[in-house]
């Protein structure tokens, strides 16, 4: 974050239910800078302009859920405005709606998922960044999201796994809530576009990778008991492949002080 300005804004309490946050990023670098983000089980819609103003052209598109460490280069100059909905909100908006497995690892244009190809530009143009949260507010309300008791239930049974350690295990979650693995494992895959079992594991990562950057020294066989795996080497595997480094190597990283920003930089 050294490298880029990057920040979290709210958005319009009408749409809280659905949208987790707006994430906003500019750029102006003296050299190019590879990004990685391990992502969450969320669909994010997002709108960039890389290059100047003056002569870069806005895009708009629709992330769904990404399974993979999502890599992006960035150089010169650039503004992103992104939208995380929360897992299961993004539905709502889709027109018409479809399964979010559909959208697993792949990417809409904005005629593709809403049919308005013109809000890039509305979004990206403003300088103040108070004027970009506001063209998002009224881009998300324009698409007139709908009331999905299916929703509301996916939404909520994301928050219990992203918050409630006790979740391990999809059977014990369906039995907690009177459906069977089958009924749940559908819901999630029309409502988040991935599994219940694929969203438990990511979250636990997450939470290694948070563990890791606020506590040196991390005493990683503990870390895999309390997060629920039967030994290390499940956390290890598990954190590998979704973050591209073991996570030794990652804490050693987020130990490792920042280099200074350039002026550029900051």
């Amino acid at each position: 974050m050294a490298r880029v300005h990057f920040r979290r804004r709210p958005a319009a309490e009408p749409l809280r239910r659905w949208v987790e946050h707006y994430w906003l990023i500019d750029w102006d670098l003296e050299e190019p800078y590879v990004s990685q983000v391990v992502p969450h089980p969320c669909v994010n819609l997002v709108f960039e302009r890389r290059g100047p103003a003056q002569v870069a052209v806005a895009s708009g598109l629709v992330a769904g859920v990404a399974t993979d460490l999502f890599t992006t280069k960035l150089a010169d100059s650039g503004r992103v405005c992104g939208v995380q909905f929360r897992p299961g909100g993004f539905r709502p908006f889709l027109s018409p709606p479809r399964p979010l497995t559909a959208l697993r690892g792949r990417q809409l244009t904005l005629r593709e998922a809403f049919g308005d190809g013109g809000a890039p530009a509305r979004v990206l143009g403003p300088d103040a960044e108070d004027r970009r949260v506001a063209a998002l507010d009224a881009f998300l309300l324009s698409l007139s999201p709908r009331t999905d008791p299916a929703a509301e239930q996916a939404m909520a049974l994301a928050d219990r796994i992203r918050e409630d350690r006790s979740v391990l295990r999809v059977e014990r979650l369906a039995a907690d809530e009177g459906v069977s693995v089958r009924t749940l494992q559908r819901l999630f895959a029309t409502y988040v576009g991935v599994s219940p079992k694929w969203a438990i594991l990511r979250y636990r990562v997450h939470e290694a990778m948070e563990r890791a950057t606020a506590q040196p020294g991390t005493d990683w066989a503990r870390l895999a008991g309390e997060l629920g795996y039967s030994d290390q080497a499940h956390l290890v595997r598990d954190f590998t492949a979704a973050v591209g480094v073991t996570p030794t190597a990652y804490a050693r990283a987020v130990e490792t002080p920042p280099r200074p920003a350039s002026a550029a930089e900051a």
